[in-house]
């Protein structure tokens, strides 16, 4: 188990690029068995869960071959189906939760597809319903092996159908959309998830080869198609990651330049943070946080306590309220985090309690902050990554606190972020990993 030992209390500088979306790459690998022909993806980040899934494809007989860092060609013209039913694929498949994807284009294309119940963080119940409803509603026969936690869907045919989902799932949206795209017939999807990330993968599918409407909105409509070509696609820059990046900088004091974030792809993030008072400046297509020694959390115009809370695109992401509860220790004023999505992604505040923050936990959805405006540090401490976001979070407070923190079990964090170390020590964050 790997360690980081963080030195607190020194101001960064400089520019930081983001890596490429884990959450689209994740989606866009799926994608490249729904042809026999050639892939090419560019802008993949080079973490572990990213790493893991491309690891599957290979067993499973995809081609792939790495072109640079962050560039890979795939071809899928000689899948090895009976993987799926293998002891190792048992294994594999459930320490990753994203493999959950290769389930839509593996029944539409060869008339089956199999997953164990898959793994990932720790955040609360994450109901796969959606997805298998959806393989149901298109014609496939769904069977659950209970004694193996084992899923599975075939059909020799799926056919286009009217759907509407029960929640607006990023990933189960994704899924369905890849069985959809070779079903017979036309199928709509209500209730679709319209992020970008999921908008980017219909702009994948669609050159490809597909015919699917409405992408951006919560109505798709998709005629399928006989057969996808191949194609060449970039993936967006992180979202999660540049929303990191602004909380390091104001925890810190810093300032920081965030380079090609991609503006219009960021939906409400920078607005939330202006919110606790953050200033952002917009340079081209870069963010660039300047120092400040204070910020302050706005009011409503009755003058009642913000509430930051998730919701489907184009809400917030709960992905990055973490993120904000921690910035919001240190700022001027009070704020409401309301995490609604996930029941459990904000039990990772006990250990910002003991570092001297001022949370009160309300329930498992809810946690009132209590800003100290940078008058009181948080004091360093030992503690252990629970997750991808609250890892990250722990992280920034690490960075923000008076003297040396550990951080254990940081393979979490390397989960979801590449290079860590050496990105914030380019920064002059006093940072290091201990293995």
């Amino acid at each position: 188990m790997a360690t980081f030992r963080v030195e607190g209390g020194h101001p960064l500088n400089g520019e930081i690029t983001p890596q490429g979306a884990k959450n689209e790459v994740l989606q866009i690998l799926c994608a490249v068995l729904l042809t026999p022909e050639k892939v090419t993806i560019e802008n993949i980040p080079n973490i572990i869960d990213v790493n893991k899934l491309i690891s599957i494809l290979g067993d499973l007989g995809v081609k792939v071959k790495q072109l640079n860092d962050h560039a890979y060609e795939f071809q899928a013209d000689e899948v090895d189906i009976d993987y799926l039913s293998s002891s190792e694929f048992k294994e594999d498949g459930k320490k990753l939760r994203g493999s959950i994807m290769l389930v839509g284009p593996m029944l539409a294309r060869f008339g089956k597809g199999y997953i164990p119940k898959p793994g990932g963080d720790k955040i609360g119940r994450r109901r796969l319903d959606t997805h298998f409803e959806g393989f149901v509603n298109l014609g496939a026969k769904f069977r659950y092996n209970k004694e193996e936690h084992f899923y599975g869907v075939e059909s020799p045919k799926l056919k286009g159908v009217n759907m509407l989902l029960d929640e607006a799932s990023v990933t189960g949206t994704a899924n369905i959309v890849m069985a959809a795209v070779l079903a017979e017939g036309i199928t709509t999807i209500y209730n679709a998830a319209c992020e970008p990330y999921l908008q980017q993968l219909c702009h994948m599918l669609n050159r490809m080869g597909a015919k699917i409407s409405g992408v951006g909105s919560n109505l798709l409509t998709i005629e399928g198609v006989v057969a996808l070509g191949g194609t060449k696609h970039r993936v967006l820059p992180d979202m999660i990651e540049i929303g990191s990046w602004i909380g390091m900088a104001a925890m810190t004091k810093s300032a920081l330049t965030i380079k090609d974030v991609s503006w219009e792809n960021l939906g409400q993030i920078p607005r939330v943070f202006r919110k606790l008072g953050i200033r952002l400046e917009q340079k081209g297509d870069d963010i660039y946080v300047p120092k400040q020694d204070s910020y302050e959390i706005e009011s409503y115009i009755d003058g009642s306590m913000l509430t930051v809370s998730d919701a489907p695109w184009p809400g917030f992401t709960p992905d990055l309220l973490s993120i904000i509860l921690v910035v919001a220790t240190q700022a001027r004023g009070t704020v409401l985090i309301h995490q609604k999505m996930f029941e459990s992604r904000l039990f990772f505040v006990d250990k910002l309690i003991d570092m001297g923050a001022k949370v009160i936990l309300c329930d498992p959805h809810r946690a009132n902050v209590v800003g100290m405006n940078h008058q009181h540090s948080l004091k360093a401490m030992t503690m252990s990554s629970p997750d991808i976001r609250a890892g990250i979070s722990l992280l920034i407070a690490a960075l923000s606190a008076k003297g040396t923190s550990i951080i254990h079990n940081v393979e979490q964090i390397d989960r979801g972020y590449q290079n860590i170390v050496e990105r914030l020590q380019a920064v002059g964050a006093k940072i290091e990993r201990i293995d």
